[in-house]
């Protein structure tokens, strides 16, 4: 492992750390960078996304996505992990920590609505897991994200509270908005990666290709990651050390959402017999949430000021450090669940040592 991804934890913890010091201390910091924006998309934050998405989406062998698009164990479980049972858990959890707050109730079912397009490409790809399978998996959340994520907030905000005799909330979401997240998150890089790699191969080679380009490629993902962290804490760092009561409400239900979505889905993938590569993509895809899209919704809705929009930036603050935390117990359970399993990283001690 290089310098930069063995130490990536303690890098990710400092660039939150710098982005909410920015965030609290630099004045009219976070007003600049809100202001950077086209269409409700931030573009620093897009900028700092595509350079983090690109290296991870070249690096995918798409004449292969067809053995996952044949899978339909993996396909259907999927879906119904990021369909059924997320937004689900994430209502459950909402109502039972959040009941006497309605606006941070409301934000936190919002996130558990914006399924994953970005940022899972980089757990999935710290975890060794399915490159392809990651990528089909994705694409096929945000085809749903686009007719489902309207229908399913009325449903979770107005008709199934109704229907328990609960409290409410009128809500439209922007088809626009999610269509615009969708194209920019994973339209660009998805086609950049898709083109490097067709183009590339076609000119140099696959040995060429995967020896020597993207070795050279490779670290700016973590790059882009570590830019996006700062930027994301540094435009809410202010509202976030203000008021940390209040974020720590939103963070327990948050917390054991990421952790149980995790575990539910990879140990599910497990018991269905799928391998710790494609495990560990269905895990991620199911646990992580699109907090660009989220933060968007809640901040188009009900302002930029509301609970709701808190909420959705809470996300982010705690996703980030739990995903880091679950790359590792996926690596930790791959090498205790699925002996034998030829998926499964390999140790770099190992590597040396064999």
């Amino acid at each position: 492992m290089s310098f930069l991804d063995r130490w990536l934890a303690v890098w990710i913890l400092l660039a939150m750390g710098l982005g909410l010091a920015l965030g609290r201390f630099v004045p009219g910091l976070n007003t600049m960078l809100d202001s950077l924006s086209i269409g409700g998309i931030s573009v620093p934050i897009a900028v700092g996304l595509l350079v983090m998405m690109y290296p991870v989406l070249a690096k995918v062998r798409y004449d292969e996505t067809h053995r996952v698009t044949g899978d339909r164990k993996l396909l259907i479980l999927s879906l119904v992990l990021n369909w059924v049972v997320g937004p689900a858990f994430m209502f459950i959890l909402a109502w039972v920590f959040l009941p006497d707050l309605p606006e941070f109730r409301t934000g936190l079912i919002i996130v558990g609505l914006a399924r994953c397009i970005a940022m899972v490409f980089i757990w999935n790809h710290m975890a060794c897991g399915d490159r392809e399978a990651a990528a089909v998996l994705v694409a096929i959340n945000s085809v749903f994200q686009l007719v489902a994520y309207g229908a399913l907030g009325w449903f979770y905000l107005q008709a199934l509270p109704s229907w328990l005799g609960l409290e409410t909330t009128s809500a439209e979401f922007s088809l626009g908005a999610i269509v615009v997240s969708v194209l920019v998150f994973l339209g660009i890089p998805l086609l950049a990666g898709f083109l490097t790699r067709t183009y590339g191969e076609k000119a140099k080679g696959r040995a060429w290709y995967e020896d020597t380009f993207l070795p050279k490629i490779g670290p700016w993902s973590l790059y882009g990651l570590l830019f996006t962290i700062v930027l994301l804490f540094a435009m809410q760092g202010e509202a976030i050390t203000s008021q940390p009561w209040d974020v720590a409400r939103i963070a327990v239900p948050l917390l054991i959402y990421f952790v149980a979505m995790f575990l539910i889905s990879f140990l599910v993938s497990k018991a269905l017999g799928l391998n710790y590569a494609k495990s560990s993509s269905v895990a991620f895809t199911a646990s992580g949430n699109n907090f660009e899209l989220a933060i968007a919704v809640a901040i188009g809705t009900f302002g930029i000021t509301s609970g709701q929009a808190l909420a959705g930036v809470v996300g982010p603050l705690i996703e980030v450090p739990v995903l880091v935390g679950l790359v590792y117990v996926a690596l930790w359970l791959g090498r205790r669940l699925f002996p034998n399993d030829p998926t499964v990283p390999v140790p770099t001690t190992q590597k040396v040592t064999s």
